[in-house]
C-alpha cells in the first residue's frame, strides 16, 4: 500500500489528485490549513486529514509527528500548497507581497519535504513531487504560441521558476529520493478564476502519473501531462 501525503489537498488540484490516488490504491493524507475544510474533503474522499500550514514551522513538524504517529512511513509527499499573489502592472509590488507569494510557493515547499524526509526515507521507493508550473519556464513564457507568454504575473511566475530550480537541485542531492515537478497546465481552479480550459481531471494527470510510475522513471523532470517539459 502506497502513503501519500498532499498539502493543499482540500480543494482544486490537490483534492482532485487526493481522489484519484484513493481510487487506484493509495492511502492519501489530506494536508490543509484549515481544519474544517480539510477534514471535510477527507471524509468525502475516504483518506485521512492532517492539519498543515506550510508557512508555519511548528505546524509542519506537527503534521509530520503525526503522520509518523499513524502510518509510519510515507511514499509520496506532493508539495501542492500554492497562492497566486498579485498580477499586472508590477510597479506596485512590495517585499511583503514577495515574501508572502515565495512563503507558501517555495519556501513551504522547503519546510514540508525538510520534515517529511526521515518519513521518506524509511519508503522502499520515495517520492517527491513538488507541483510547479509552464509559468515558471523561460522558454513557454516567451513563446508567442503558448498562453503562458500572455500573462503578467511576476511573484507567481518567479516562485514557480523557483520551485522547478529548487526540484532539480533536490534531485541531484537526493539520490535516495525520486523528485520531480509537474506542470498541471491551464486549469479551471480558484487560483485563476476557474478560467482555465483544461478541466482539474486533466490538470492532474502529470502529477497522478508522477505518483504511480514504477522505480527507478528517474528524477529531475519536469513534465506535463503530454510530456517533458523544457527546462531552459
Amino acid at each position: 500500500m502506497t502513503t501519500t501525503f498532499i498539502t493543499g489537498a482540500n480543494k482544486g488540484l490537490g483534492h482532485e489528485t487526493a481522489r484519484r490516488l484513493v481510487e487506484l490504491g493509495h492511502t492519501v493524507i489530506v494536508g490543509a490549513r484549515d481544519p474544517e475544510r480539510g477534514a471535510a474533503a477527507a471524509a468525502t474522499l475516504g483518506a485521512r486529514f492532517v492539519r498543515i500550514d506550510v508557512t508555519d514551522d511548528a505546524s509542519v513538524d506537527a503534521a509530520a509527528a503525526d503522520v509518523a504517529a499513524h502510518e509510519g512511513v510515507l511514499d509520496v509527499l506532493i508539495n501542492n500548497a500554492g497562492v497566486h499573489g498579485p498580477h499586472g502592472d508590477p510597479g506596485d509590488l512590495t517585499g511583503a507581497d514577495a515574501l508572502g507569494v515565495f512563503d507558501v510557493n517555495v519556501f513551504g515547499a522547503v519546510r514540508t519535504t525538510t520534515a517529511f524526509l526521515p518519513l521518506l526515507r524509511r519508503s522502499p521507493d520515495p517520492v517527491i513531487i513538488n507541483v510547479s508550473s509552464g509559468m515558471g519556464s523561460l522558454a513557454l513564457t516567451h513563446d508567442p504560441s503558448r498562453a503562458e507568454s500572455s500573462v503578467v504575473a511576476p511573484l507567481y511566475t518567479a516562485s514557480k521558476a523557483a520551485l522547478t530550480m529548487l526540484t532539480t537541485q533536490y534531485a541531484k542531492g537526493l539520490k535516495d529520493i525520486r523528485v520531480n515537478a509537474a506542470d498541471p497546465g491551464y486549469t479551471a481552479t480558484d487560483l485563476n478564476g476557474h478560467s482555465g480550459p483544461q478541466s482539474v481531471t486533466e490538470g492532474t494527470d502529470a502529477i497522478v502519473r508522477l505518483a504511480t510510475e514504477a522505480p527507478g522513471a528517474g528524477s529531475g523532470r519536469f513534465i506535463d501531462r503530454t510530456g517533458p517539459i523544457d527546462l531552459s
